[in-house]
């Protein structure tokens, strides 16, 4: 129950043959023999019929009253038994581009993922004969590995602090993991899986606005934090070259307006609007 080779005669050799046995046709015209006529014009047809060619990259699978005689994958120009059923395999190289598919990630999310997977047929034995429409059978169980696996990891990390590895980030290990479970799928149609990633994910479009928000709430707060950071170490560097230059000596109460006044301005979304004063410090 596997692939084996079948050495089929050049067709080349046959050609010749048939040649010869069209000659023993017209001569048995000639000579006015019917049954001769018969049998050698059935040959010919049975010799032509019997002619295949195998192009580069295709097989030609050969069934003989329900036995599998073999497989031809030379390419070139042969001749096989007239009553072989013959069935061409492509063995190039093929692409599918799956449309992307609504499915739930580790925490429930919805979320669209797609897939783009690089395939071609290796044992022509398993795909005519091991499942039904070999083509259609790669689609669904791609699919099918693509829904597993977006089930196994959270798209982000944003619910999920704790998750090392998430369908967004994870990269090269999410894809070898991705290709690992489709090629142990497609393994008994015969099918060896050159690569296979993602090549598309998003939230679905009933959470993606909040989604989005979240991680802008998410980047506004972390350039917040980094915004105060900056501000604090500007204030104590101010407070601190005020002092050593004995420029101004300040009580607790003025260093606590100047830190607020410092803070407003570094800190604020808009450019602060300047009031001068005109009097002493304490009015």
């Amino acid at each position: 129950m596997k692939e084996k080779s079948y050495h089929a005669m050049s067709g080349y050799l046959a050609l010749i043959i048939i040649i010869v046995l069209i000659a023993g046709v017209v001569f048995s015209v000639l000579i006015r023999n019917p049954f001769l006529i018969v049998i050698t014009l059935l040959l010919v047809i049975l010799g032509v019929i019997g002619f295949t060619v195998v192009n580069p990259n295709e097989s030609c699978i050969l069934v003989l009253f329900g036995a599998y005689k073999g497989t031809i994958k030379t390419n070139g120009f042969f001749w096989v038994n007239p009553f072989f059923i013959r069935k061409k395999i492509s063995l190039r190289a093929r692409n599918f581009d799956s449309d992307p598919s609504k499915v739930n990630d580790k925490i429930g999310n919805p979320i669209m993922i797609g897939l783009v997977l690089v395939w071609k047929v290796e044992d022509t034995f398993k795909a005519a004969f091991q499942v039904d429409e070999y083509e259609h059978f790669v689609v669904v169980q791609s699919e099918a590995a693509l829904r597993k696996l977006a089930g196994i990891y959270p798209y982000d990390n944003f619910e999920d602090q704790d998750a090392e590895i998430t369908l967004r980030s994870g990269g090269e290990e999410v894809n070898h993991e991705l290709e690992q479970e489709i090629r142990e799928r497609l393994e008994i149609a015969g099918i060896h899986v050159i690569e296979a990633r993602i090549n598309y994910i998003a939230y679905a479009s009933e959470i993606a606005s909040a989604m989005l928000r979240r991680q802008q709430a998410t980047a506004i707060v972390a350039a917040r934090f980094k915004i105060v950071e900056g501000a604090v170490s500007m204030v104590q560097m101010a407070l601190n070259e005020l002092s050593q230059k004995d420029i101004i000596v300040m009580d607790e109460e003025k260093k606590a307006t100047m830190v607020s006044n410092l803070m407003v301005v570094l800190c604020g979304d808009r450019d602060p609007t300047p009031v001068i004063n005109t009097g002493t410090l304490h009015q």
